[in-house]
């Protein structure tokens, strides 16, 4: 088997990826799992959720860097966009007084992010699946949008 040759460009080009993609992994272990109690993990993300008012933005804020990297790295645009809506989905719920702090707990958006970025970069995601959760994430947010106007329509019908 002949070995790869490759140009000064294009070496300090994998190291940075490889730098890069460590600093990835780092960051999703301290903000989902770096914490341990009696066998339960968590990260600092539920932790700087806590702040009231902007803990769940500070920790989309950190959530994007993992997003922006995969988007660097060539990662589908499928991919990206479950890969946001993970995040979005981190930050919407976890906002949520006290039960959103219970929800940041157990929904690992990083971690996720992560296991999606590795996948897409190894050739073993399928696209469509993605696309599928997109649309299923849009087509759930329209009907809790639709829902309550349907209502208030319905309301309004009986009521004049």
């Amino acid at each position: 088997m002949q070995a790869e040759i490759i140009d000064d460009y294009e070496y300090e080009r994998r190291k940075a990826a490889a730098s890069q993609e460590a600093v990835i992994e780092q960051l999703a272990w301290l903000m989902d799992s770096s914490i341990g109690i009696g066998g339960v993990r968590f990260g600092l993300d539920p932790i700087i959720g806590l702040i009231p008012g902007f803990g769940d933005v500070i920790g989309g804020m950190i959530s994007t860097f993992i997003v922006l990297h995969a988007h660097r790295a060539g990662v589908p645009k499928a991919t990206l966009m479950r890969m946001v809506a993970n995040v979005g989905i981190d930050s919407l719920l976890g906002s949520v007084p006290f039960v959103g702090d219970l929800f940041d707990f157990a929904w690992k958006a990083n971690s996720k992010n992560l296991e999606l970025y590795r996948s897409s970069i190894r050739g073993q995601r399928r696209e469509a699946q993605d696309w599928g959760f997109v649309i299923l994430l849009l087509a759930g947010l329209g009907l809790l949008i639709a829902l309550p106007i349907l209502v208030a329509i319905w309301i309004a019908g009986k009521v004049f």
